[in-house]
């Protein structure tokens, strides 16, 4: 095995004695919360296990370390980020289990202050000496009992198992839609993974998208231009609507003299830019060389799964736990994707699939294919059952969770990680964090309420020096806020 020059000497030595040896892929968020648990465990206490990540920027974070709208290998930006961007959830509620943001941080804060928690995380638990920055895996494949991986650097290592957090928010996915790659071709449309701030690029911008991102993109670009049109696939309107946005139904197609077409027979004319929040693929380019997935959509089932493991760009299938690819070219139980679920609080969800793969790591036999197939089988029923007709449709709506989805699925990672003494704090979602994130909307419009009239700064005074309780209290006095009556100065 080849020696990494940068990786401190304790760490070389386990990585030659070690009963396993661990890479991750990717230094975000997911792979800050894999490093972290496994740092913690007896495994890795007792030199039984070593654990490396390989990150290709030059810092942690993931999508939260911004940068230029610059193209990389894939002809993508490296982030998606935009400099307003701040989170969609109060960061009580965002936050890792085991890791508080910093008291008085505003309760939806901008993009550099989760960066500098991501960072600050990755000290606390000092995890900076278990990553290799600057390095992708260009490799990955299974050859007889191991994965040999390859490195940007050139070099090579085997290692037993692999976990997957390279994000996905990397990849654009450009919709199918007719007229569209003439206007990307003209330099009149792109995708939001290149914005970054509201410059004025016509009177009549398109927006479409109806994601977090979408709505930001457009509320911004009605400061620069007279008109923006919103296309979404339900349109709506919200109390904070700028009265130069315009909703429109789902685009449908774009013709060459700035005509858009919707779905709902409207028409909009003389549109001078399209930016598309339109979402990303999902994207494994390290796994694909040697087949270890299929860029495709599975077939259908039941009765029997297809035996690979296959990546629709909307999801990867078939996944035990929504973790370990249920499949016969390599063991289960080698390798886990994290992270993949939307729709959900994903900080805290990655933790507990940490957890989760620590125990599977430490004992395949946890895994039951069987009952991952029956479990498979009837989430697949239950898309089908709510409409998906197609296989397309069904792989669109894999890997959302809908209500209490979530909250029960982060609860069943703890209990599962529980088996063979390992030591996993048996953890479960609270009341108050299931409440509140279904008044996240309430909250996000109270505190932009407050900070509009300049009283956040006093609502967040000593708040969290007494843990996360604080937290709890203010966002309730935030829910009760948003839905008094104010003035128009947003005064009580």
């Amino acid at each position: 095995m080849e020696i990494l020059p940068s990786v401190p000497p304790d760490l070389l030595r386990y990585n030659l004695q070690c009963e396993k040896r661990i890479c991750i892929i990717g230094a975000g968020a997911g792979g800050l919360a894999a490093l972290k648990v496994i740092s913690e465990s007896t495994y890795f206490k007792s030199g039984k296990w070593s654990v490396i990540a390989y990150e290709t920027r030059e810092k942690v974070g993931g999508i939260w370390l911004p940068s230029p709208p610059v193209v990389d290998d894939y002809n993508a930006p490296v982030t998606a980020l935009y400099d307003s961007l701040t989170t969609n959830v109060p960061h009580p509620i965002m936050a890792y289990t085991s890791y508080s943001f910093p008291p008085e941080t505003p309760l939806f804060p901008s993009a550099h202050v989760v960066q500098t928690y991501l960072e600050s995380y990755a000290a606390y638990f000092n995890l900076m000496p278990l990553i290799k920055f600057d390095t992708a895996v260009l490799d990955a494949r299974w050859e007889s009992t191991q994965w040999m991986v390859t490195l940007s650097d050139g070099a090579h290592f085997a290692y037993d198992h692999l976990i997957v957090t390279n994000g996905h928010y990397h990849l654009p996915r450009i919709p199918e839609l007719p007229g569209l790659a003439d206007w990307m071709k003209r330099g009149r449309a792109s995708h939001s993974a290149w914005y970054r701030k509201p410059d004025f690029l016509g009177d009549k911008i398109l927006v479409v998208g109806g994601g977090p991102s979408g709505e930001g993109i457009a509320a911004e670009m009605c400061t620069v231009s007279p008109v923006v049109i919103h296309a979404v696939t339900v349109p709506g309107t919200t109390k904070n609507d700028p009265e130069n946005l315009i909703w429109r139904g789902r685009l449908i197609k774009l013709k060459a003299n700035g005509q858009a077409l919707f779905d709902d027979g409207t028409t909009e004319d003389n549109i001078d830019y399209c930016i598309l929040a339109t979402g990303f693929r999902m994207h494994f380019p390290f796994l694909e060389g040697a087949s270890m997935i299929i860029n495709n959509i599975p077939p259908d089932f039941p009765p029997l799964l297809p035996g690979k493991l296959f990546n629709s760009t909307y999801h990867v299938f078939p996944l035990a736990k929504r973790l370990f690819p249920l499949q016969s070219p390599y063991p289960i139980s080698s390798i886990a994707f994290m992270g993949l679920l939307i729709k959900v609080v994903p900080l805290p969800l990655m933790e507990a699939q940490a957890y989760a793969i620590v125990r599977a790591f430490s004992d395949p036999s946890s895994l039951d294919p069987i009952a991952e197939t029956v479990d498979i089988i009837t989430h697949s029923d239950k898309i089908k059952r709510a409409g998906a007709s197609t296989p397309l449709a069904v792989a669109k709506a894999w890997i959302r969770f809908d209500g209490q989805d979530q909250w029960d699925y982060r609860n069943a990672m703890y209990q599962f990680a529980q088996g063979m003494g390992s030591g996993t704090p048996l953890i479960k979602v609270t009341e108050w964090e299931k409440e509140l994130y279904g008044l996240k909307a309430d909250l996000r419009s109270g505190w932009e309420d407050l900070e509009k009239s300049g009283d956040s700064i006093e609502w967040l005074r000593d708040v969290g020096k007494n843990g996360v309780q604080d937290w709890v209290e203010l966002m309730y006095r935030v829910v009760d806020y948003a839905r008094t009556p104010k003035d128009s100065l947003g005064k009580l």
